[in-house]
């Protein structure tokens, strides 16, 4: 499992940004997915990644891409090529952003129960959490920090579909956009073009 450290904090100047948020691959992202996230500034994976392929496929405009480990990012699970870039996974990430901190955690830390309060409960001072590990897409925005998984973004367990989060954070406002595609039958497909508004967001709240 990832053990560079238990955490890391990211500051990333400017006054607005386009992040794409997904997590729990599994080794496969969709292509769909992937075509988005070359739409955004940076790109966020909340845990479970499968490999380190899944990363380099993530190609964000300023090319960062900020990942945590999750409870199947362990060295039996990923090729041995790729053990030296797990090790470098932190447990959690903070990124300061225009507006606000955003933090990402996989979320397997204690039982489902109770998670969204327990952390809300440790990341206090967070605008938003990101976490994943139930591959359940979810926006809790009722209270503050807002919590959100972004579901599956690759072909375990998608729940309707593969899906992704893309978030517009600027200094005052911050707004999410939910993308989920329909299930394709085939392992992995030529990544189609996409326009904006073939992605469909289903949902854009704004806070």
């Amino acid at each position: 499992m990832g053990s560079g450290a238990a955490g890391a904090i990211a500051r990333i100047p400017g006054r607005s940004l386009r992040l794409a948020i997904l997590s729990d691959t599994h080794g496969d992202l969709d292509a769909r997915v992937e075509q988005l996230v070359t739409t955004c500034d940076l790109a966020i994976h909340g845990g479970d990644i499968g490999n380190a392929d899944i990363l380099a496929r993530m190609q964000p405009g300023l090319g960062r891409v900020f990942a945590v480990f999750g409870n199947n990012d362990v060295s039996r699970q990923w090729p041995e090529r790729d053990h030296d870039l797990l090790r470098q996974l932190p447990e959690w990430v903070e990124i300061a952003l225009p507006g606000g901190c955003l933090v990402v955690i996989h979320g397997h830390q204690g039982p489902a129960r109770d998670r969204h309060a327990r952390l809300r409960a440790r990341f206090p001072n967070a605008r938003a959490i990101v976490y994943g590990h139930s591959h359940r897409l979810v926006l809790d925005m009722d209270l503050m920090p807002w919590v959100l998984n972004p579901g599956a973004a690759g072909r375990t367990r998608t729940y309707g579909g593969p899906s992704c989060l893309l978030l517009s954070a600027g200094e005052t406002e911050w707004e999410v956009e939910v993308h989920r595609f329909a299930f394709l039958a085939t392992r992995r497909s030529k990544a189609p073009v996409l326009k904006r508004r073939a992605a469909r967001p289903a949902k854009t709240t704004r806070l």
